[in-house]
């Protein structure tokens, strides 16, 4: 009998096989070389969110300039109940907002080079990407059940 490990899923659109990427190491104590404490770092989350900033870039930021490895391991919680517990949450989350500026990129794209296959079939990738992604977040509550997506607003908002 064959075990399931030989048989990867392949991924949705690329047809390509297996899992790739770094995992970071769980421990349960803060690294000695960390300099700031958790209240000193949720001040800092909260200063850049409050400048626009989204939690991917917040932690980049942290990671890079102020050498927090993860803002999990010195606080104990995410970047995303932080915020939601100071009440500055985005309309949007993330991974939305990103998709998103993606498409509005394509349709900039699109409108000088009307026949890149390539593009369209992009734009329809991640048209497709927000439909299921919302729908998620709908079903989860992070979004009302109201919420629609429209190409238009999208390209206001985003400019």
């Amino acid at each position: 009998m064959a075990r399931l490990s030989q048989y990867k899923m392949a991924r949705m659109y690329s047809r390509k096989k297996g899992k790739s990427g770094s995992n970071l190491i769980v421990t349960d104590k803060v690294r000695e070389w960390v300099k700031y404490n958790s209240e000193e770092t949720i001040k800092l989350i909260l200063k850049f969110a409050k400048a626009g900033k989204q939690c991917s870039e917040i932690g980049m930021i942290l990671r890079d300039q102020y050498g927090i490895p993860s803002v999990k391991e010195v606080c104990k919680k995410t970047i995303n109940k932080i915020l939601k517990e100071n009440k500055i949450t985005p309309e949007l989350p993330d991974a939305l907002a990103n998709l998103i500026k993606r498409e509005v990129m394509i349709l900039k794209h699109l409108e000088k080079n009307h026949k890149d296959q390539t593009a369209k079939r992009g734009l329809n990738l991640t048209e497709s990407k927000i439909r299921r992604l919302a729908k998620y977040y709908k079903k989860t509550g992070v979004l009302p059940k109201d919420w629609k997506y429209n190409k238009e607003q999208a390209k206001l908002m985003i400019g």
